[in-house]
């Protein structure tokens, strides 16, 4: 068995979701929940075939993301996994409906930090083991990092 460390390519610091699912019938499935989610939403999404012709299935609304989607999940490689790139629309927008997809068994990360999949290859294929999403911590927040996330939340939007 072979490590490797595949780093997203995220050059502009989108949002993304990376997650596993079971079927071909998870694109389509994903592209109905996505728009059905954000009105005017753009977006890419690239699933890997897991067996037949095994290609990177794609669809989404704006071409370019589809591009990065696609490339990205190519260098990736692993079965079944699908890559979501957001261009207009934020992960909490969307998690809820992507998750409700029945096809979709893990999602590994939603984040626009920089990430890299953790592939395992090995005779029979590709798997993923997990993900790393953006650097480890410094420290424990104190009583002011509390009130900047409880003040940063309320000022965005996600908190009263």
């Amino acid at each position: 068995m072979e490590l490797h460390a595949v780093p997203l390519e995220n050059p502009d610091g989108l949002n993304l979701i990376f997650g596993q699912s079971h079927f071909i019938k998870t694109v389509e499935d994903l592209h109905e929940a996505l728009v059905g989610a954000v009105p005017g939403i753009r977006f890419g999404l690239a699933f890997c075939e897991a067996s037949g012709a095994r290609l990177v299935r794609t669809t989404g609304t704006d071409s370019a993301l589809v591009d990065l989607a696609a490339r990205n999940a190519a260098a990736v490689g692993c079965g079944h996994t699908f890559l979501i790139m957001l261009g207009n629309a934020y992960p909490v927008n969307v998690l809820g409906a992507v998750r409700q997809v029945p096809e979709v068994c893990q999602i590994y990360c939603a984040t626009a930090n920089p990430v890299e999949v953790i592939v395992a290859a090995t005779g029979h294929g590709r798997g993923v083991l997990g993900v790393v999403d953006g650097q480890p911590p410094l420290g424990v927040e104190g009583e002011e990092g509390k009130a900047w996330r409880h003040d940063l939340l309320r000022k965005i939007g996600y908190k009263l």
